[in-house]
This record gives C-alpha cells, sequence and structure tokens, in this order.
C-alpha cells in the first residue's frame, strides 16, 4: 500500500500504476503530456505524487494550473521547477522513508559462498540500519528453496540463477513470476575430481564417471555439460550427473559415490582440505565472470511490500560491494565461518575468497578473481542460459529467449537502484560472452543452440 492505495490490477478502469481510480484523475494535475508509462509501477506512481503536491503548491488554483500546463506542457513546467526545487531529491526521500510494509523478512539460504552477500548484510548490521528483521532459514538444496518461494513461507531467498527463469516459464513447478533482484556471485565454482583420478586430467578419459550437481539447471550444470561436450562427452550418456545438496558433496566423494562434481564453493575447497579432491579447473576458466547465484524474489512479494523489497534491496547490495573488494575478503572470511553463517573453517573461506589456494595437486595458486560479487544483472547472461536449457530440452521449444532475460532481470529496475546508491552500472544489460574460446551473441540465441552437435532439442 502506498498512501492509502493498495495495488491490484483486476478493475478495469484501475490505473497502470495499480492504484483503484482511474488514470485520468491521476491526469489531472499534470495533463496528458503524460504518457500512460509514467504511472506504472508503484515508483512512478509516488514520483507523481511528489510532482503533483508541488504544483498544487505553487498554483493553488486548479482552472489556471489545468490552462498553465496545458499551455506550456507538464514536462517543460517539471523541468523549470526542478531548477529551483530539488524534485529529484524529494522524490528519493520519500522513497526511502516510506513506511515499511512488513519489518520482518524470512530469507533462504544455502550454505555456499555464493550467498555471501546476503549473509554479510546480517553480519554487518546492513538489514538493521533499513529498519529489517532477517531471518535467515538454512535451506539443504534448490527444489525445496524454489518450493518455499512459491508457497510464499520466504519472502526472498539466494537461488541457483536458472530457477526465476524456469519458475516464471512454469517448468517443474506452476508458473511464478519471479524476479532477479542482484546477482550473488560470479565465478566462484570448481570442476573437482577424486584424488584417486590425480592421473586422468584429460576428459576424453572421463567416460563412466559420476558427476555431482546441485540442480539439473543450475549454472553449475549446464557448465559441466557445456564442458563436456567441448571435450567429445554426451552429458546424458556417456557420464551420469547426480544432484546433491552441495553440503553432501564432499561425503558423496568421499564414499565414492561421486569421480567428480561442480558445486559452488566452499565445497571443492573443502575437498581439497580434506585431502579427498583436486581442483580440475576453475568454472571461471570456461566462461569467465558468469553468474551462479541470485537473490531472487516473487512478483507478489515486490508488489505487496514494494518499500520492504527496496530495503532489502539495498542492504544486499552494500553488502556486495563492501564484498567485492579484495581488502575486505579476510574480514569476510572471518565474519561468515560462523555455524550460523556457512560453517565452515576459516581458512577453507579464505583460500575461496582470497584466491590463493591449494590444488590439491601440490601446488598453491594465486586466482584473485577466483570469486567475484558482483550485483548487476547482464540480461545477456540469462540468454545464454537459457539457449543452454533449450539445448538439453529442459524448456520448450519457441521461447522468447530476450523477453524471458528481460522480463525476470529487469521488473526490479536494477540499474536505477543501484544508481541511486552511487554505485556504477554498464551502459547495457546486453554484451557479448565468450564461452571456452567460442563468442556468444545474445542477438541469435537459436542460431546458437542450433549449431552445437552434441544437444538434446
Amino acid at each position: 500500500m502506498i498512501n492509502g492505495f493498495t495495488p491490484q490490477t483486476t478493475a478495469s478502469n484501475s490505473c497502470a500504476c495499480g492504484c483503484r481510480g482511474s488514470i485520468e484523475l491521476h491526469r489531472r494535475a499534470l495533463g496528458d503530456a503524460m504518457s500512460e508509462s509514467d504511472y506504472s509501477g508503484i515508483d512512478n506512481y509516488s514520483d507523481r505524487i511528489i510532482e503533483t503536491t508541488v504544483l498544487n503548491a505553487m498554483i493553488p488554483n486548479a482552472l489556471q494550473r489545468r490552462a498553465f500546463l496545458k499551455a506550456v506542457g507538464a514536462s517543460t513546467v517539471l523541468s523549470a521547477i526542478a531548477q529551483l526545487f530539488p524534485l529529484g531529491t524529494s522524490k528519493a526521500i520519500a522513497q526511502d522513508v516510506a513506511k515499511l510494509e512488513k519489518s520482518r523478512l524470512n530469507v533462504g539460504f544455502v550454505p555456499i559462498t555464493c550467498t555471501t552477500p546476503l549473509l554479510l548484510a546480517h553480519a554487518m548490521g546492513e538489514y538493521q540500519k533499513e529498519g529489517l528483521d532477517v531471518n535467515l532459514v538454512r535451506t539443504p538444496g534448490w527444489a525445496l528453496v524454489r518450493d518455499k518461494l512459491i508457497n510464499a513461507e520466504f519472502d526472498a531467498s539466494h537461488i541457483v540463477l536458472a530457477l526465476p527463469l524456469t519458475m516464471t516459464l512454469g517448468v517443474g513447478a506452476p508458473a511464478t513470476n519471479t524476479y532477479v533482484s542482484s546477482i550473488q556471485n560470479v565465478n566462484g565454482n570448481a570442476i573437482t575430481l577424486h584424488v584417486k583420478h590425480k592421473n586422468r586430467r584429460d576428459p576424453k578419459d572421463w567416460k563412466g564417471f559420476k558427476f555431482g550437481i546441485p540442480h539439473e539447471q543450475s549454472m553449475h550444470a549446464m557448465l559441466l555439460r557445456y564442458y563436456l561436450a567441448e571435450h567429445g562427452l554426451d552429458p546424458d550418456r556417456d557420464v551420469e550427473l547426480r544432484v546433491f545438496p552441495p553440503p553432501d558433496s564432499v561425503a558423496n566423494m568421499a564414499s565414492g559415490n561421486l569421480d567428480g562434481m561442480l558445486f559452488a564453493e566452499p565445497w571443492g575447497q573443502r575437498a581439497v582440505f580434506e585431502g579427498i579432491g583436486f581442483l580440475h579447473l576453475l568454472s571461471r576458466d570456461i566462461f569467465e565472470d558468469h553468474p551462479c547465484c541470485v537473490l531472487s524474489v516473487t512478483e507478489k512479494f515486490v508488489t505487496e511490500n514494494p518499500n520492504a523489497y527496496g530495503a532489502m534491496y539495498r542492504s544486499v547490495v552494500r553488502a556486495t560491494e563492501f564484498a567485492d573488494k579484495a581488502e575486505n575478503r579476510k574480514r569476510v572470511a572471518e565474519l561468515l565461518a560462523p555455524a550460523a553463517y556457512l560453517n565452515q573453517p576459516q581458512t577453507v573461506l579464505e583460500q575461496v575468497l582470497v584466491g590463493k589456494y591449494a590444488d590439491g595437486l601440490g601446488s598453491i595458486i594465486d586466482a584473485p578473481q577466483r570469486i567475484g560479487f558482483k550485483a548487476f544483472p547482464y540480461e545477456s547472461t540469462a540468454v545464454w542460459l537459457l539457449t543452454q536449457l533449450r539445448r538439453w530440452n529442459m524448456v520448450p521449444a519457441g521461447i522468447s529467449y530476450q523477453a524471458i532475460a528481460q522480463k525476470v532481470f529487469l521488473a526490479t529496475d536494477a540499474t536505477r537502484r543501484m544508481r541511486e546508491l552511487n554505485f556504477a552500472t554498464p551502459p547495457s544489460p546486453i554484451i557479448k560472452h565468450t564461452i571456452m574460446g567460442k563468442v556468444f551473441d545474445p542477438a541469435s540465441p537459436q542460431d546458437y543452440v542450433d549449431n552445437f552437435v552434441i544437444k538434446r532439442a
């Protein structure tokens, strides 16, 4: 609810901002120069309230005000007023001080380093600064996270990137519009093999291997499939892919259930720490700066709780920016090692976060970019992930790759929100990516899918 209006879309005469009045009632102050899109969304509606309040105060007589606006145009009037009155500042303040619809949020997470910003915002008191009481709920696996988001048991959750896309499409569960609020991490994974395979580094020798992955549709699974296929192995016929909750990965490798795995850290590094595995390849060496996990919310939560959502977003993005700085990484490891968060030896987390680590083959590797924390969601990475899901027949044929990516990634307006926090954003959410030396053009996704030799689609 904002200023007495409750968002709803069922009434045929409800305006685009979701309130119960007609569009014309809201246009009386600003005139027809404003388009319908200027009233779309709760934030635009708040901006219009600020603008009309200023105009009404300056020109109290409604007839004179309408005549003046008709003569010179609303945009011209607002531009002139902005020179004397800080409209932008007032709008920002209106958003910032808006009352939280709910202050206690249940937020899910799986204990992996990908969830660092979400957990760090709690450990550093960022949620409290915004008036939020966030209850972090440890969850073992992604299917359960998905179900709890759909059922509104979670207000938000850390989740693998593919799930907001497939949830919106209705793949594997009832269709639920689900948004990527912010990217939690880039890179941060590794193909880890059992120590008994130290002399079998060539993927062509891996026929019959059993690999662990956290979810069939996750970025981890798609990167592993891509890597295997590039080496001539069919991931559905030449190896076996087994789904395990990330916390169970090392134990399954130790017991002989897995020859290899591609999970988010710290589980690959933990396998090295336990003397069970070695790091064959970092995921960044397959797809540099690929996103992995995200903070996700449903459309229902954002619509019903826009101010609480904004407060959570600001908290997490501030933590993301802190975590990405190299000088803060040891502190981050210290904060997140305790049982309430990642429950890992601090030395294991430091190796992952700092990027100076033992590889399990007797070497110490220095790779500062092993993991990064970049909040901005590039639509083009979502398009690439959708091509891989289509390649393996996990999403329907004929999907609109770009439209789905834009809907899921930009519905929460990350560019505007990050700029309001004075954080840099790229000029475009669409860029070309290079995967194992081959350039992916997001403008031609279906051609990309069609050109693969090994595929199910």
